[in-house]
């Protein structure tokens, strides 16, 4: 538990460092358009924070990798999940973020669910996975794809929640091929469907949730993704991979998941700090009254 909470506190505060290297990097240029994105990202990797927020995120990830060999996925994926509020607590210090009661008692929902898995999990289910699981995870991934191209073409907020989700899949797929490669030798690695499911997953994810958070509702998007990398691969762990909890904990295990994810899911505006959520939650307005605002302009 101690390293999926690691991964957590990785991924939560490099989204932070590379928010405020985003905005070191938007005041000493100026960009619009594609050229003028590349160019704010190659400002952006000039600064120590963003290279140390990518840094922190490759850190996070074997931290993750480690995690799932020792961990029942249900417990992994909700302490990812709560690197939401790891956001919101290091966004309130550095970036000065305003957080409201509400969202204070959401980072406090999120550690008491934390608590609650960490003593009702047990240890990673002992069943190896299937040729089938393997192959079902690889077409899942190929699924992520599609979804990501249908999704493209739906109305604003459909567009956010379908490509949110989507990459909460290809993360998830991450997740469970994770679980489903114990052989690293090259040869075996190349003939493991799982292998290329990770892959494609993550690429796809990746890409998927960058879409998403760039024409869509930050914080639609992110409670997509939170409830698609959490809900699927836990069942996946539980029902086939053998996933337990610790005896006559079950119940525990389940009110920790569901109060871990639910106190993530308030605290989803902070999915991309560097966007309108933080210049919205530092004047004091949540995303969705800048966004009433903004389409109020728009008519007037």
């Amino acid at each position: 538990m101690v390293c999926a909470l690691g991964a957590s506190v990785c991924f939560g505060t490099a989204t932070v460092l590379q928010a405020m290297a985003a905005r070191a990097a938007g005041e000493s240029g100026t960009g619009g358009g594609a050229g003028g994105a590349a160019a704010l990202l190659l400002r952006a990797l000039r600064q120590w924070r963003y290279v140390a927020g990518l840094g922190l995120d490759g850190v996070g990830f074997l931290l993750q990798i480690v995690a799932l060999r020792s961990l029942p996925i249900y417990a992994v994926g909700a302490a990812l999940a709560a690197s939401l509020a790891v956001t919101a607590v290091v966004a309130s210090r550095l970036l000065h973020v305003r957080l409201s009661r509400v969202e204070w008692g959401a980072v406090a929902v999120v550690c008491a669910g934390l608590a609650m898995l960490g003593l009702a999990s047990g240890t990673e289910g002992d069943r190896t996975g299937s040729l089938t699981l393997k192959y079902v995870m690889l077409a899942t991934s190929l699924a992520v794809l599609v979804l990501g191209l249908v999704g493209g073409r739906l109305p604003d907020r459909g567009r956010a929640l379908a490509l949110g989700l989507g990459a909460g899949f290809g993360f998830g797929v991450v997740e469970v091929a994770v679980r489903l490669i114990a052989d690293l030798d090259p040869g075996t690695l190349l003939a493991n469907p799982a292998t290329y499911a990770l892959l494609i997953g993550g690429g796809a994810a990746f890409l998927l949730l960058t879409t998403a958070l760039e024409r869509g509702s930050v914080t639609t998007a992110t409670a997509g993704l939170v409830i698609g990398e959490t809900i699927g691969p836990a069942l996946v762990g539980v029902v086939w991979l053998g996933d337990r909890t610790r005896e006559g904990l079950s119940w525990l295990a389940v009110l920790g998941f569901a109060v871990a994810v639910a106190g993530a899911l308030a605290l989803a505006r902070f999915g991309e700090a560097p966007g309108t959520t933080t210049s919205a939650a530092a004047s004091g307005r949540t995303e969705a009254e800048a966004e009433e605002e903004e389409e109020e302009e728009r008519k007037a």
